[in-house]
């Protein structure tokens, strides 16, 4: 065996099985904005990981309308299993949906369902980039400074992006998350700015 083989870090069997999806998928990608991220968050999904539900919790259309656009002719891999998303379960869902769209970059139909689905991903329990099924925190800055850039912009500090979002939200409606009179001087600090790794 070559020592650069050697030194080569093993793939696990999960993620040997998500190479191969994506692999799949993106022989088939049509070249269109977020054919790539969709592909990685099938994948994941595809091989247990991330939180999305099926379908990357879009409604069935909706999802067959982006398999169509994205990657014609394509074999999908059926998703792990998981719950259906239910969206009586997120009150908070139409006010993330609606500042996502107040923000799309405007270049490709692709960004309102990249909306639906960031919203979705919203109610996992891990860092979003982690609940979407991207494979890394790269990937997230690259989704939202592709689909929603002046939104990013705005995450000058690089908090981490889920509670970047929830916090837009309070502002919106005037609600203060920080006794504080600014960030820095807050006790969760730490906890909205520290790294995601």
């Amino acid at each position: 065996m070559s020592a650069a083989r050697m030194d080569a870090p093993a793939r696990t069997a999960p993620e040997t099985l998500r190479s191969a999806y994506y692999d799949s998928l993106m022989a088939h990608a049509t070249g269109l904005p977020n054919d790539d991220l969709f592909a990685r968050m099938i994948a994941s999904q595809a091989s247990g990981s991330g939180a999305l539900p099926p379908g990357l919790g879009l409604f069935g259309p909706d999802y067959v309308a982006l398999l169509a656009r994205h990657f014609p002719d394509a074999e999908p891999p059926a998703p792990a299993d998981r719950p259906a998303f239910d969206p009586e379960g997120m009150p908070e869902r139409d006010d993330l949906l609606a500042l996502l769209l107040d923000h799309i970059a405007g270049h490709d139909d692709s960004e309102r369902r990249m909306a639906e689905i960031v919203v979705v991903a919203c109610m996992g329990g891990d860092h979003l980039w982690q609940d979407l099924g991207l494979w890394s925190r790269a990937d997230l800055s690259r989704l939202m400074n592709e689909n929603f850039p002046a939104l990013a912009a705005q995450n000058d500090r690089d908090m981490k992006w889920k509670k970047f979002l929830y916090r837009q939200i309070c502002e919106r409606e005037g609600i203060h998350v920080c006794p504080a009179p600014a960030c820095q001087v807050c006790v969760d600090y730490a906890k909205c700015f520290s790294s995601e790794g």
